[in-house]
């Protein structure tokens, strides 16, 4: 009998453990180089590892929420001609003539998670499939024939498939890659409800009732140990102020209405990227890393800016490279590729990291003010609210003005407050006397 041990591969540079997310196989199970073994996170991302060889699963090492070391053999396949594997899934057989097959206790100890540059900050969850998204992954509730290819998609798709009894193998998908993603199983809710008259969703939670406790693992966990990591070590400064946003509405409606239909429409979120860089020009040490342990402050020279957008699978913050070289379509169109590919899954590592300051904004929902959690090792965040019409105070009179809050959080180990103030008052005027936006200050 031959075995083949297979090991959890580094994934990723710098990455020395991963998370098991979700099992797709068991013990007895056939597999082929097109299976997917499990699903592994790690501090970047979802990562399918599949397996390098045909035979039948005789072993499997850990449950979803634990933690495994690269290099750990978690998986035993006898190879196809060997003799029949034993069904017994405790330990890896012996063979007198093989050397035998070890795997590390299932009771060891994680080492310390790595601080990863893709970083979860604060926001509310906007609406209940959000919440159901970020539950923990499930796996098909559909059996499938043996050696049939498991269809692809992300952990929160796979849970939400299950929660409300679809069959994913049943679906077309429309991501990249044919992966399914949530909008596949929105079309057939949708075309469920016209047939049936009622939502499964509705159904589901009718049927819910009384407590329900569940094990935070993957994205989730990930966003709980970041978060508190954050908030623990960084001493946070909040400061807010107003900006009159009513000529940067007047100059955005008019790119818009003299805008190609090709062309997507501007949001704020451009102008305000714009202004920070702008304003990180001035003072380079709002645009850096701090290393508490060795208490180095890192200040970079561009601006890697870094957009927090909610996905069904939870926080994620994708990042728009080189934003300091970008016009303002550009800009534009690449914080729309990158959300959108933060949303449907499709992400990659290096769009999911190497930010040097982040923007959050909660959009129409954003409320009057926020405290956002730094994206660490960042030292600054930068906080957008809701736009609205308020009466201010203009020339000896009120006037309707369209105005919005700009909450911002700093490391105050290394930013002070003036400098605080000095940096968002720098974005408040660049952004009330839009034409500054377009002026180079260097020429």
């Amino acid at each position: 009998m031959s075995v083949y041990g297979v090991k959890l591969p580094d994934v990723g540079e710098g990455v020395a453990e991963a998370e098991l997310i979700e099992w797709y196989v068991d013990v007895g199970d056939r597999v082929t180089p097109d299976t997917v073994l499990a699903d592994v996170m790690t501090d970047k991302a979802t990562v399918e590892i599949s397996s390098p060889v045909t035979g039948v699963v005789t072993f499997r090492v850990g449950e979803p929420g634990e933690v495994l070391a690269v290099g750990t053999e978690f998986v035993g396949v006898e190879i196809e001609g060997s003799d029949p594997a034993p069904t017994e899934p405790e330990a890896p057989p012996v063979d007198a003539a093989d050397p035998p097959v070890e795997s590390p206790p299932p009771g060891t100890a994680p080492v310390e998670l790595p601080q990863p540059d893709t970083v979860p900050v604060d926001a509310p969850q906007p609406d209940a499939e959000t919440s159901a998204d970020a539950a923990p992954s499930g796996g098909d509730t559909m059996p499938r024939p043996t050696g049939e290819r498991r269809p692809t998609a992300a952990p929160a798709v796979r849970a939400r498939a299950a929660a409300l009894g679809i069959d994913l193998s049943s679906l077309t998908g429309s991501g990249p890659d044919g992966r399914v993603v949530h909008a596949d199983l929105d079309r057939r809710l949708a075309g469920s409800s016209r047939s049936s008259g009622a939502s499964p969703i509705g159904a589901a939670n009718a049927a819910a009732g009384g407590r329900h406790d569940e094990t935070m693992i993957g994205l989730r966990r990930r966003i709980a140990e970041r978060l508190s990591a954050a908030w623990t070590e960084i001493p946070h400064i909040t400061y807010v102020d107003a900006v009159d946003a009513t000529e940067l509405e007047a100059l955005r409606a008019e790119l818009n209405r003299q805008a190609t239909p090709d062309r997507a429409r501007l949001t704020m979120l451009p102008f305000l990227v714009r202004a920070v860089v702008l304003a990180c020009r001035d003072q380079p040490a709002l645009n850096a890393h701090y290393d508490g342990a060795s208490r180095t402050l890192s200040t970079f020279d561009d601006v890697h800016l870094g957009v927090a957008t909610q996905t069904p699978d939870g926080l994620m913050v994708p990042v728009v490279h080189g934003a300091d070289r970008l016009g303002l379509r550009d800009l534009a169109d690449e914080i729309a590729r990158v959300s959108a590919a933060a949303r449907d899954g499709s992400a990659t590592r290096d769009e999911l990291s190497g930010s040097t300051i982040t923007i959050t904004s909660l959009g129409a929902m954003g409320g009057l003010m926020t405290t956002p959690i730094i994206n660490q090792p960042e030292v600054a965040i930068v906080g957008v609210n809701k736009l609205e019409r308020r009466p201010v105070w203009r020339n000896d009179s009120f006037e309707p003005r369209a105005m919005f809050n700009l909450s911002s959080s700093f490391d105050h180990r290394v930013v002070d407050g003036w400098d605080a103030a000095t940096f968002v008052q720098r974005i408040k005027s660049l952004l009330e006397m839009p034409a500054l936006l377009f002026i180079d200050d260097e020429s």
